[in-house]
């Protein structure tokens, strides 16, 4: 049986995620930078780079940049939006990382974590970040805040957009936060296209955990990119700061 998330990265995906922007990507690699303290010139993963906004701003700002991800379609969007060839892309699943090059820093962001259904799956990407860190070198995982997540749950919203209804539904269930996507062509009135995603959830002392046993070294969380310190019932996000300790 196909995965969520070897469904849901397709074209309707730039369609409903359209309002992430550039600008607030450069605003986010900004705070990066400083809680990374990389060095000029630094070799930068962005793993699970989707179409590339991250990845391209870290190359702005002077890195050396490698992104991968699992959609073709997403890929081929960054790869677009890269006319000068500065990142590097790669289709790959973020578990088993065909790369040779050791990297100063990994990060992955917005919530590109938790999609598996068990745990070890889960441990398996932090020991792909851990392999392909150098000693020392650093990370981000920017992930959901549980806590906010329980609170502030929509369970249901609809708009329009280039001549598309989309509807979502969202629920937890299980532990996990799961959305169904239905998008309407307007025009042709026909059925739904339908998209499921699914996030597992965890807690700041569950991940911190993880990353312990993927021997990684877990150095701060942050609540948002405008927050130095994470609170559990307040924050939007957990975005755990950290390294790999040297060997």
């Amino acid at each position: 049986m196909t995965a969520w998330y070897e469904k849901s990265f397709g074209e309707d995906y730039l369609l409903v995620y359209k309002h992430r922007d550039v600008h607030g990507a450069y605003e986010e690699v900004h705070k990066m930078i400083q809680w990374l303290k990389l060095h000029p010139g630094a070799d930068v993963l962005d793993l699970c780079c989707g179409m590339g906004r991250h990845a391209l701003a870290l190359a702005d700002a002077g890195f050396q940049v490698t992104g991968v991800d699992l959609s073709d379609v997403l890929l081929n969007e960054a790869r677009e939006l890269d006319t000068d060839h500065r990142v590097r892309w790669y289709h790959a699943d973020m578990r088993r990382l065909p790369l040779q090059a050791r990297f100063d820093a990994v990060v992955n962001l917005f919530t590109s974590f938790g999609y598996f259904p068990e745990d070890i799956e889960q441990l398996k990407v932090l020991r792909a970040m851990h392999d392909v860190l150098r000693p020392g070198g650093s990370f981000i995982i920017d992930f959901i805040n549980t806590a906010y997540v329980k609170k502030h749950l929509v369970p249901h919203s609809v708009r329009e957009d280039e001549g598309q209804r989309i509807e979502e539904l969202r629920r937890i269930q299980d532990g996990f936060v799961q959305k169904e996507i239905r998008i309407t062509d307007l025009a042709d009135g026909t059925e739904p296209r339908i998209y499921k995603e699914s996030v597992k959830l965890y807690t700041r002392e569950e991940l911190s955990g993880m990353l312990r046993e993927a021997e990684l070294h877990l150095d701060q969380v942050h609540g948002s990119y405008d927050e130095e310190i994470y609170e559990e019932q307040t924050s939007p996000r957990m975005i755990f700061v950290g390294h790999r300790p040297a060997d």
